[in-house]
C-alpha cells in the first residue's frame, strides 16, 4: 500500500461487523492520487491524498 508523501496517511485495518456480529478483517484505504509536484523547483511525481490537495499543502506542477 502506498502512503501520502505529505502527511503520511496510509491504509488502516479493522473489523467489518455484520448485523449478526460476525467479524471479518478489512482495510480502509486513503484516497491517494499520483500527481506531479514541484519539489525544489523540479517536477516530481508523488502520491498525495486528496485532503492535502484540497487544503493547498502542495503546489502542483503544470
Amino acid at each position: 500500500m502506498a502512503t501520502c508523501n505529505i502527511c503520511g496517511k496510509r491504509a488502516v485495518t479493522g473489523n467489518q461487523v455484520s448485523h449478526s456480529n460476525i467479524k471479518t478483517k478489512r482495510t480502509w484505504a486513503p484516497n491517494l492520487q499520483r500527481v506531479k509536484l514541484l519539489v525544489n523547483g523540479t517536477p516530481r511525481r508523488a502520491y498525495v491524498c486528496t485532503r492535502c490537495l484540497r487544503s493547498g499543502k502542495v503546489q502542483r506542477a503544470i
